[in-house]
Formats: structure tokens, C-alpha cells, sequence
């Protein structure tokens, strides 16, 4: 019995190593799928990746969508926000903003939460559209919006990274960066990560809006910080990409790209695999421990979109027009879709399908056609 009971133990702890499957029914609430900014896809998806349905917003589509139930939330450049049918991209509800929206929506506890380049930063019922309470700054907000517990955090041109109450829009606190703060903010445990346009990598306690910690560099920041496992991962406007410790805000490695080409994406980031894109047109992976590079692929127009890892999988897309789908592993393109127009949006993945937006206006869904 005793061998027995052994045997079935030795099964069991087996089994809780392997790695968690995708589920199916995963959501994509926010920018870069968490708060953690990872980039990393909770859904699985087909094998064999179809084009399901298309939408025509009318104006440029930089935002990344949201992908929560049957639910598609995206904004548009002429100030739109619409919410459609992931079923078949039927439009459920639209909001206009106080102008364009580059941002991404986040959706939490029933709430689409998004910023505008008026500096007006929108709270809606995810459900029907209906305004719920706004909040102004005083520049345009780029940065997507995160949530952690009961608050939304975002970053404002006029300087500021805003904690707001997620239910009434009260300002809990704001924490003044030297610069536009133009990234979105990236939790890492108890800390906010934001990285700013004035060079700085700084560390701020969600519960007080204090800085715990920072460290300055070479150049400033367009991309949010990603997080795994004690360390966030980034680059900068000047073609430099470090991995920046939490504890104490050390960088462990740096990696200078020679074209000195600028990074706006943010990275994708899973197990050892870190996965940044530039705007030379390259999107390559390196190794997280040492910022070792993997492999290199290269398009024929800059990329502004971040890499999402979906199982052994990246997903991303370029101005040169096309959406890529490359090997996590060695970086072969597996998939291509030819959008016709620059796609600068990131992708979303979420309960099975992949959304897109390109500059032309149109957005994508794709999946398994049944």
C-alpha cells in the first residue's frame, strides 16, 4: 500500500508541474492582456488561423482592443469608441470622445475605462455605452489604462500618473513625473512601473503614490514596462532595451540595437523568452536572464505594434502592411495576413480569436472558421 500510495503521489506532483493549458474562454481585458503587461495570451488559439469577420470603424485604428465575454472594445482616431460583437463585429454600442482615442481600453468590474488625446480620461458602462463619470488633465493621454483592486491607474502628457478610485473617479493620488508620461503603467506586486519620457524607470507604491525607487538612462520612453518574475523589460526612443530589477531599480543587462532605431512597442515576455520589436522594422527575442539575442526577424516597415506570445507562437504586426505570425522557438514565419494598410495597433487575444485594427480603419478578427 505504502509503494502504492507512493506511486500515485509521484503521478500527482507530475502533473502539477506541467505547464497550465489556455483557456479557451480566457478574456483580453486590457492592454497587453494584464497588469503585468506581459503580453502573454491566457486563450488558445487555432492552429490554423482564419480571417472571420471585418469591421470598417472609418479612421485609423491604433488602440488595442479589449476582448471580454462576447464583447470587442476598441478606439478609433476620430475620437470613437465602439464595442462590438465578437461573434460577427456587429456594433453593440458607440461613444464619442472628446478626441482621438490612441490608448487602450481597459474593461474591469463592468466598467470601459479610456483616456483621449483632449487629456480626458472616460469612464462607461461596458454593458450599453452609458457615461458613468470623466476626469480631465491637463495634456493628452496616450498611456492605457490599468487596474489594480479598486483603482485605475494611466499617465497624462501633462506630467502626471494618476491613481483614480475605478467606481466614482476620485483622485487618489497623482505622481509627478519630470516629463509626459506617455507609457502605460505596468504592476509589479505592491509597485506601479512606469517609465517616462524624461529617461527615468521608476518604481511607485500603488498604495501611497510615493517612489520607492528609479533608475535614470540614456533615453526616454514610449513603451510601458513588462513584467516577470522580480524584473520589468523595456526600451527606449534611442534603441537601447534593458532589464530593469524591482527590487531596487538595478539594471541587470542592457542590449543596444547599432540602427539606434527607436522602440515604441512594448515587449512580450514568457518563461526565458523576451520578444521587443523596433522601428528598423526587426522583431527579435533574447534571452530574459542575460539579453542574449535568439533570433531576429525583419519586415519592411517599422513596428510600432507590441509582440503577443500565444502558446509557442508571436503575433504582430507591421507598417509595411502585414500581420505576422512567427515561431516563439526560432523566429520562422508561420502565418502572414496581408491587411493592405500599416498596422501600428497591437494585437488582442482573447476567448479563442485575435483583433486587430490597421490605419485604414478596419478591423480584424480571426479564428477558427466552424
Amino acid at each position: 500500500m505504502r509503494v502504492v500510495c507512493c506511486v500515485i503521489l509521484i503521478a500527482l506532483a507530475a502533473v502539477a508541474c506541467l505547464p497550465r493549458a489556455a483557456a479557451a474562454d480566457a478574456d483580453w481585458p486590457s492592454f497587453r492582456g494584464s497588469a503585468d503587461m506581459a503580453g502573454v495570451a491566457q486563450s488558445a488559439l487555432p492552429a490554423d488561423l482564419k480571417l472571420l469577420w471585418t469591421h470598417e470603424a472609418g479612421a485609423a485604428v491604433e488602440s488595442s482592443a479589449a476582448i471580454v465575454g462576447d464583447r470587442v472594445t476598441v478606439g478609433t482616431r476620430k475620437g470613437e469608441l465602439l464595442c462590438l460583437r465578437l461573434e460577427d463585429g456587429v456594433k453593440a454600442w458607440s461613444f464619442r470622445a472628446d478626441g482621438p482615442i490612441a490608448a487602450s481600453p481597459c474593461v474591469s468590474g463592468g466598467t470601459v475605462y479610456v483616456g483621449d488625446e483632449k487629456g480626458v480620461f472616460h469612464a462607461l458602462d461596458a454593458a450599453t455605452g452609458k457615461k458613468l463619470w470623466r476626469f480631465e488633465t491637463e495634456g493628452k493621454i496616450i498611456s492605457s489604462a490599468t487596474a489594480v483592486g479598486g483603482s485605475i491607474l494611466f499617465g497624462s502628457y501633462d506630467d502626471y500618473l494618476y491613481c483614480l478610485d475605478a467606481r466614482t473617479g476620485k483622485k487618489k493620488w497623482a505622481f509627478e513625473s519630470d516629463s509626459y508620461v506617455h507609457a502605460s503603467p505596468c504592476i509589479a506586486g505592491g509597485q506601479v512601473v512606469v517609465a517616462g519620457c524624461d529617461g527615468q524607470v521608476r518604481l511607485v507604491d500603488v498604495a501611497t503614490g510615493k517612489q520607492t525607487s528609479a533608475v535614470a538612462t540614456e533615453g526616454n520612453y514610449a513603451a510601458g514596462p513588462a513584467y516577470a518574475n522580480g524584473t520589468v523589460f523595456l526600451g527606449d526612443m534611442g534603441g537601447r532595451y534593458v532589464s530593469v530589477r524591482c527590487r531596487d531599480a538595478k539594471v541587470l543587462w542592457e542590449y543596444n540595437d547599432e540602427s539606434e532605431s527607436g522602440c515604441y512597442a512594448g515587449a512580450a515576455v514568457s518563461g526565458d523568452a523576451v520578444v521587443f520589436a523596433s522601428r528598423s522594422g526587426s522583431i527579435f527575442r533574447v534571452s530574459a536572464d542575460k539579453g542574449k539575442v535568439v533570433w531576429t526577424v525583419t519586415t519592411k516597415g517599422k513596428v510600432d505594434s507590441s509582440p503577443v506570445i500565444a502558446g509557442d507562437r508571436v503575433f504582430v504586426g507591421s507598417a509595411d502592411g502585414s500581420l505576422y505570425g512567427l515561431r516563439l522557438g526560432d523566429g520562422k514565419k508561420v502565418w502572414t495576413f496581408a491587411a493592405g494598410s500599416a498596422v501600428t495597433a497591437s494585437p488582442a487575444v482573447g476567448r479563442g480569436r485575435l483583433v486587430i485594427g490597421a490605419d485604414d480603419g478596419a478591423i480584424y478578427c480571426f479564428g477558427e472558421k466552424k
